[in-house]
């Protein structure tokens, strides 16, 4: 019944967002018709994973092509925009979650073909930017709400989004979002699927207000997540987080710099979530960059459920909307936080150099993870992340490598990618 319901105020919401850009069609006047400019939208990658996982005996590989291709039409005051994605699997000997192949270890990129984002955008108004319909939406550095874009399949969300910069150095981002499309497309919630949906519906609500000064950004932020899903969290993934984040850059020479990064978050059980419970979000960062070498340290903590037990299931600090990839290490073993919370201690050397033979920059970096629980401080295992990436004009090409170390948590698990994308 829930679900009947849930379906009936999707197909509610989205002719109401249909109406809202028939609306904001008509205010663009006959005037602009010829000043409208379009712009063709082609972003392909061709990659291959490989996946070595303990207890799972044959090692998973994928060649994957994956395409995106649309057009935006704009004036100075109003664009529309329409995109569609496809996967194809040109090696699927892997488990992508879909298509049955439990054997292999996962790889989270079904074949798939959707509509990635249809938008408009409205800048008619003083200082302000209104985007209604299904978009890509990144706030900050992602750790709460992301496109996963390294995944073939990116999130994207039907939602609503305005934002004012109408006060200097002050910007106000808020967004209500009633379905979030994930990374599963169009076989989602089918067959082996089951538990994997293509979307999941809910009443979101992102407020972010970001103030820039000469010492740095400070940003505020609530983060209301309401998924009305039960296959697999069962509500659980519903939750309120309020927080602030600090990043700033520090000139130490004329060639030296500093730059720095703190944030804290607190959140609670929200809407539906049946656990009662409370977790802290710390993350502190500091990095020293000179002639293109550049070196990063940091502690990122998701705390572990104050007054749950040890054992309950999704009752830790929980970021699922998150590109959660780009934390905790590339061998995605910490996608979901473990129920007695995660200390990650991390270093990163790398090294950038523009202008190398005919490619426009090279950059390689080695970064060294320690995991740890926040709840008894139990050793969890280990992880070394290697990439080498250049770019030659619109191609960029990727090497990758993860190997995580299990001590109390997961199993040993490696991971290798080859890749090039274009984009136009």
């Amino acid at each position: 019944m829930k679900t009947t319901m849930n379906r009936e105020n999707n197909m509610t919401k989205t002719m109401m967002t249909t109406a809202l850009f028939a609306s904001a069609a008509a205010l663009v006047t006959p005037a602009f018709a010829d000043e409208i400019k379009l712009k063709p939208l082609v972003d392909a990658r061709l990659r291959y994973e490989q996946v070595d996982q303990d207890g799972l005996a044959p090692k998973a590989e994928a060649v994957t092509a994956r395409a995106r291709l649309g057009v935006e039409a704009s004036n100075s005051v109003f664009s529309a925009l329409v995109e569609a994605e496809g996967t194809l699997a040109l090696d699927e000997k892997y488990n992508s979650g879909l298509n049955g192949k439990t054997a292999y270890p996962l790889i989270a990129d079904p074949e798939n073909v959707e509509l990635n984002r249809a938008q408009v955008q409205f800048k008619g108004l003083a200082k302000t930017v209104v985007t209604m319909g299904r978009q890509r939406i990144n706030l900050d550095d992602q750790r709460f709400v992301g496109a996963v874009g390294w995944r073939d399949n990116e999130q994207t969300f039907d939602a609503v989004r305005v934002e004012y910069m109408g006060i200097k150095n002050l910007k106000a981002d808020l967004t209500y979002s009633w379905s979030a499309r994930t990374i599963w497309g169009m076989d989602g919630g089918n067959r082996y699927g089951a538990a994997r949906q293509q979307a999941i519906s809910g009443d979101n609500v992102f407020a972010n207000v970001t103030w820039k000064q000469p010492l740095g950004t400070v940003t505020g932020f609530a983060y209301l997540v309401d998924q009305d899903e039960t296959k697999v969290s069962g509500f659980r993934n519903s939750s309120q987080t309020y927080g602030a984040r600090y990043a700033g850059n520090f000139p130490l020479t004329k060639l030296a710099k500093l730059s720095a990064v703190v944030s804290y978050a607190y959140q609670r059980d929200y809407k539906a979530n049946p656990n009662d419970y409370a977790a802290d979000y710390w993350l502190g960062e500091l990095a020293v960059e000179a002639k293109g070498f550049k070196l990063t340290g940091g502690y990122e903590l998701l705390g572990a459920g104050k007054g749950t037990s040890a054992g309950q299931t999704l009752a830790s600090f929980q970021t699922p909307l998150a590109t959660l990839h780009k934390f905790n290490g590339w061998a995605d073993k910490f996608l979901t936080t473990p129920a007695n919370g995660l200390q990650d201690m991390y270093a990163t050397l790398g090294y950038t150099r523009p202008k190398v033979g005919p490619f426009d920059a090279i950059s390689a970096s080695v970064t060294y993870h320690d995991y740890d629980s926040d709840r008894f401080n139990i050793d969890d295992g280990s992880e070394i992340n290697l990439v080498l990436a250049a770019k030659l004009r619109k191609f960029a090409f990727t090497l990758k490598y993860a190997d995580y170390n299990a001590k109390a948590f997961a199993t040993d698990t490696s991971k290798l990618w080859a890749s090039v994308e274009w984009a136009y």
